[in-house]
């Protein structure tokens, strides 16, 4: 080999040695940006941020809160479904965009089963069906014995046409029997003010947010979904309570990524989490907004995801629900 062969022969092996060895270094290696498919301040913006500052400090980059609103959580979920699988642009995963939309929608431009890696569920949220003071009943057996009386009298309204709202009370009422019109509004704020108002008697909505009206005595809570009594609402009983479990479902937090996230990555953001939700703190502030945390493994936040995209597609068809 002459000289010349020699030294091309180094620097070739010097660059591979130096590509290993930048392909190597540990995730990450930049800010990460972690997409909220909804405004700013509803509670999944709200979670975001909480978990955001610990997380930075845990992974030892910025992790960066970017808000990508519209069409009920899709667009932001369309973009992590679209983003590259190196770790650097996740999103905040809700039963919205995984489960609810989606099987109400045969337009989503994704497969929420196929499109993205699970990485961990941060947090669940009760849900609360509420009546404006008006409402002749007060109570849920009052309620439901109201409806059946007058099952064309009423509507109730929600965040909008796929919204857990929406699908929740659909399940609801496919298990109680009722009748009732949905009226879908653009996001949670309107659908509450115009409870608040009696301009609509129902509503469906996350606790967090209809809880300050309920403290108010501007709404009445009738029933939750949540494993057990909330402690804001010690007299309000759950739907496992009332006889129907299967209407028992809590909204999610989760952070998920791109399909085909390496397992590597997906470990180490779990963990990043897991620990950065150990700190009291961080979790007084996740349970303030009514939140419980979660910090599962993975594989456990797939078959959540799994198991309300399935109960609500059974909804979609057993109530022959369209976007219409």
């Amino acid at each position: 080999m002459n000289r010349l062969s020699f030294l091309k022969l180094c620097t070739l092996s010097l660059c591979a040695a130096g590509a290993s060895a930048l392909y190597a270094q540990p995730y990450p290696t930049k800010p990460v940006r972690l997409v909220v498919p909804f405004s700013p301040g509803g509670t999944t913006d709200i979670v975001a941020r909480v978990i955001s500052a610990p997380l930075s400090k845990e992974l030892g980059q910025s992790v960066v809160v970017e808000n990508k609103a519209g069409a009920g959580g899709v667009l932001g979920a369309a973009e992590i479904a679209r983003a590259n699988p190196d770790g650097y642009a996740l999103g905040v995963a809700t039963v919205s965009t995984t489960a609810t939309n989606p099987a109400i929608n045969p337009k989503i431009p994704y497969d929420p089963l196929k499109d993205f890696t699970p990485i961990v569920n941060i947090a669940a949220t009760p849900n609360v069906l509420a009546v404006h003071p008006s409402f002749p009943a007060k109570n849920y057996q009052a309620f439901i014995a109201e409806l059946k009386k007058n099952p064309t009298r009423y509507s109730y309204g929600t965040a909008g046409t796929g919204s857990i709202g929406h699908l929740q009370m659909e399940l609801f009422k496919s298990l109680a029997h009722l009748s009732i019109m949905h009226v879908p509004y653009k996001g949670s704020g309107p659908a509450l003010n115009d409870a608040v108002a009696g301009q609509v008697g129902v509503v469906f909505d996350n606790l967090p947010s209809a809880l300050p009206f309920i403290k108010d005595g501007r709404l009445i809570p009738i029933v939750v979904s949540a494993p057990e009594r909330v402690a804001q609402l010690p007299n309000v009983p759950t739907f496992k309570e009332v006889g129907l479990e299967p209407a028992n479902r809590m909204a999610f937090y989760g952070v998920y990524g791109p399909k085909g996230l390496p397992q590597a990555v997906v470990e180490r953001i779990n963990l990043a989490v897991r620990k950065s939700l150990q700190d009291p703190g961080v979790r007084s502030r996740i349970e303030a907004t009514g939140s419980m945390v979660v910090a599962n493994t993975p594989e456990q936040f797939r078959q959540q995801i799994v198991q309300e995209y399935d109960i609500y597609k059974r909804t979609v068809a057993v109530q022959k629900l369209t976007l219409d």
